[in-house]
């Protein structure tokens, strides 16, 4: 926990970028910018710019995202080629956010926006990374919430660094975390994880997650596996050791089986195992290949630019910015720590 308190070294009026990634979220929207822009006008003493990312909708999700942005210049705009996927978004969020903190929220209003105050208080106190908890998640089956908990759980357990359990992307990021986040070269996201590799001190907003007003969830028990698979991939070296393990388990089967006198049938573990090995190395391999060929992360098709003053400001001369913009936001916990 932080010592005292650092607003004195934020810059008098800070900026405070809203990140929120949309597929297919024509319903929706028209409320989610309401709510977000009612919570944001509020704030004391901050600017707010709103970076909505079209992951190639096929409904009219880039048209009713151009309306709103003819008509306020606090809405930056981006539009993927094609679907690129949830994290792609989020990712082409934070390298377009000019903001001193960047706030990252789904479109479909699940993750209350009326939290991010309380998000933005903790991050003026100085903390880095402010992430928010789910404590309860409202109108979602049984049988979602039970994988949820116990993936959270298995992902923390062998995740090479701490991952935040029950905690999503809704989150903030302070600038200089999102210098760092943008900058990584991985293809493949799971940017939890990464945010939990590069080891700023967090802390934690609980909340309750809500039902959808609106549309229909686009995360299917496909998206979900496969996220499942990427967070595994990317923050556990556990898969690389399980032909390890199963060798182990095996000579230890095999031992155990000649003290007693069994005898198992012959080739059955061996051919299990070779699969097992062959299946993990042929995982990786391809990552591996997906990442040396060079491809992007994701196409972007067309953009609308924010034209409020505090974007303007920003991004007038490029590679300048302000000092806060240099990762003098607020202080973090462990230099005011080493300060003291």
């Amino acid at each position: 926990m932080p010592e005292s308190s650092a607003a004195s070294r934020i810059s008098p009026r800070s900026l405070i970028s809203v990140v929120v990634p949309c597929f297919n979220e024509q319903d929706v929207l028209p409320q989610t910018y309401e709510r977000l822009t009612a919570v944001m006008s509020r704030l004391p003493d901050c600017d707010h710019e709103l970076v909505l990312v079209d992951d190639g909708s096929t409904d009219r999700t880039w048209e009713v995202l151009r309306e709103l942005a003819a008509n306020d210049s606090r809405l930056h705009l981006v539009r993927f080629s094609r679907n690129f996927g949830h994290q792609c978004g989020l990712l082409a969020g934070l390298r377009e956010a000019v903001g001193d903190a960047v706030v990252m929220i789904d479109a479909d209003l699940q993750d209350p926006p009326e939290v991010v105050p309380e998000l933005v208080g903790r991050w003026r106190q100085g903390w880095p990374v402010v992430s928010a908890r789910r404590t309860c998640r409202e109108g979602e089956s049984w049988s979602k919430r039970g994988s949820a908990y116990a993936f959270y759980r298995l992902l923390d357990m062998l995740a090479d660094q701490p991952v935040a359990r029950d905690t999503g992307d809704f989150r903030l990021l302070d600038r200089s975390v999102v210098d760092l986040i943008a900058t990584l070269p991985e293809r493949r996201l799971f940017l939890r994880g990464q945010i939990s590799w590069a080891g700023f001190p967090e802390t934690t907003v609980e909340y309750v997650r809500r039902p959808r007003p609106a549309g229909t969830s686009k995360y299917g028990i496909r998206r979900q596996l496969a996220l499942a698979h990427q967070a595994l991939m990317s923050c556990s070296a556990f898969p690389a050791r399980l032909p390890v393990l199963a060798a182990a388990t095996e000579l230890g089967v095999a031992v155990a089986g000649s003290l007693v006198g069994h005898k198992a049938p012959r080739g059955t573990w061996a051919v299990g195992v070779q699969l097992l090995c062959l299946g993990v190395l042929a995982d990786y391999a391809f990552q591996e290949y997906d990442q040396m060929r060079g491809r992007p992360a994701y196409l972007v098709r067309q953009s609308v630019p924010g034209r409020s003053a505090a974007r303007t400001a920003r991004t007038a001369a490029p590679g300048e910015f302000p000092p806060s913009h240099a990762g003098s936001g607020p202080a973090r916990p462990d230099d005011q720590a080493a300060a003291s």
